[in-house]
């Protein structure tokens, strides 16, 4: 069970009295997360998600809150942060911040089919353009910055090949960094964490509904195309080899360019930014397998599956990305 903090009926009563949400129903605690304690919290009005942040502070919220908000107000499907009356969206309880969103439909799917990926690139396409005008700047946090931090401290656990392929990966990223089309190419507001279990679909496997995206506690402003390239490496792979499933890649980057356009600058950093994407997520489960947090209570990720990944996007072809017609 995720849930780190208690909250009764009474608390949800209490701090209902902040919204105009109507009158409370039920509560239930979400046994999923491991950053935030969630709860279904349904209304007479509504189904909403109570969050109280664990380790975010107040200070570090507005960015995450603030981006949902200007996304669901202009027709993306992710939680909307509830107004209370007096005009704010983050609250307090228990002496730790909160705020209520909107309940999305449906559930995450383990093995998407190429309608769910040709939903999932179309639906991240229309929320890259309607970030473009998003007045909060926040660097993504887990970005360049943070690998040229965080390998150093992980690198003694590693050996041989492992090692040589972290070394190597993140002197490529520095390049990237340096080089005149990483600073052309679009960027923006990206959800940076965009997995399978963080989109949501109702409906059927032949004919799907998005839900919406949820979990946007990694977002920050980065390439679009790394946003991209962290969907492909989980959406459209063999789980066990790493290997990119064709028919998944062509599904997922055509719908997504039929609503952006990719650039040619992101034409020629698309393979090094697919490696950008494995290297940032075997950098971190790196460290969280090998230094844990004393209070985290789930098991942490393999680190070894990114390690597969990023071995294959340095030794397989690459799919190129559609170009514009």
């Amino acid at each position: 069970m995720a849930v780190f903090t208690p909250v009764s009926d009474q608390d949800a009563r209490d701090l209902l009295r902040q919204y105009s949400l109507g009158d409370f129903v039920s509560l239930k605690g979400i046994a999923a997360g491991i950053e935030n304690s969630n709860y279904f919290l349904h209304t007479s009005s509504a189904e909403y998600v109570l969050t109280i942040f664990e380790v975010l502070k107040a200070e570090q919220l507005p960015f995450y809150i603030e981006l949902m908000h200007h996304l669901a107000e202009r027709g993306i499907p992710v939680p909307k942060p509830q107004t209370r009356r007096d005009g704010g969206r983050l609250t307090t309880l228990h002496h730790k911040p909160a705020a209520i969103v909107s309940k999305l439909p449906g559930a995450y799917i383990a093995s998407p089919s190429a309608a769910h990926c040709a939903l999932t690139g179309a639906t991240l396409a229309r929320a890259h353009l309607a970030s473009a005008d998003f007045s909060i700047a926040q660097p993504n946090l887990r970005g360049l910055a943070w690998w040229q931090q965080t390998t150093p401290i992980v690198l003694p656990f590693l050996s041989g090949s492992a090692r040589e392929l972290l070394t190597h990966s993140l002197a490529e990223q520095v390049a990237v960094g340096n080089a005149a089309d990483w600073h052309c190419i679009p960027k923006g507001p990206s959800h940076c964490d965009l997995f399978r279990d963080n989109v949501l679909f109702a409906g059927t496997n032949e004919s799907p509904i998005l839900g919406g995206f949820i979990d946007f506690y990694f977002a920050g402003v980065d390439a679009w195309l790394f946003d991209v390239a962290v969907c492909l490496n989980d959406w459209c792979i063999e789980q066990t080899t790493g290997k990119f499933i064709p028919e998944l890649v062509n599904a997922w980057l055509s719908a997504y360019s039929k609503v952006r356009p990719f650039t040619p600058e992101e034409q020629r950093l698309w393979p090094a930014l697919l490696r950008a994407a494995a290297l940032r997520f075997w950098i971190s489960r790196l460290y969280d397998f090998y230094l844990p947090r004393p209070a985290q209570t789930l098991k942490p990720h393999d680190p070894t599956h990114f390690e597969r990944i990023l071995t294959q996007r340095t030794l397989d072809t690459i799919p190129a990305l559609p170009k514009e017609s």
